[in-house]
């Protein structure tokens, strides 16, 4: 009964670490908020990583999508925070890019980029999002 304990025990921490980590890893750098419309017209707000290439900033979705991406096609327009300023924006899917905002992405998140691609999936057909301001 003591080897069930302990191997329970053991799973929970290791359970405990990754989510540790993963938090770490995802916050330690720039994190912005993207705000978006759900389908109920409720307001949503997610924390996403940034980088910015030729005059833009770019988010990056993965091939299989998010909702996060779904409300942005959904609506249109949505806004950003970014160093405590708020924007409004539209959105240019990027893939040609894909590899020039993945670069961009393990330069600087280095190690967390690494560990939130082997525990989210591969970073390979992942979408930059390019955004334009709205004046």
């Amino acid at each position: 009964m003591k080897i069930v304990y302990w191997l329970t025990g053991a799973l929970f921490g290791l359970v405990i670490l990754l989510f540790g980590l993963q938090i770490l890893a995802s916050e330690r750098v720039e994190v912005v908020e993207l705000h978006t419309i759900d389908e109920a017209g409720e307001p949503v707000t997610t924390r996403l990583w940034v980088v910015d290439d030729e005059g833009y900033a770019y988010l990056r979705v993965g091939a299989d999508g998010s909702g996060w991406f779904s409300r942005i096609l959904a609506n249109g327009e949505f806004s950003v925070t970014r160093d405590g300023n708020t924007l409004r924006y539209t959105s240019v899917q990027r893939p040609q890019k894909s590899n020039r905002i993945n670069e961009l992405m393990q330069a600087k998140y280095t190690w967390g980029d690494s560990l939130i691609g082997v525990l989210a999936g591969s970073r390979e057909n992942s979408v930059p999002i390019e955004l334009h301001a709205i004046d």
